[in-house]
């Protein structure tokens, strides 16, 4: 149901983006490191694509994943 909503992705689906467990992607929230969501559906937060593509690319460290 989550992946109906348009233009948001679940912690499923941003552990995928990731190349990450979703306990991961729990951990990242819990600690702080991802922002937050953009919306909660229930108990269950949402990103906007956009935020989380922003957030990837300011985090440190990861250009090694693009090969750089």
């Amino acid at each position: 149901m989550l992946r109906m909503i348009e233009g948001y992705l679940s912690s499923k689906d941003v552990a995928e983006r990731l190349g990450v467990k979703v306990a991961t992607v729990h951990e990242y929230r819990a600690r702080g490191t991802l922002p937050p969501p953009d919306e909660i559906v229930g108990r269950s937060p949402l990103w906007k694509k956009a935020t989380i593509d922003a957030w990837e690319e300011s985090r440190p460290g990861q250009d090694w994943r693009k090969g750089g």
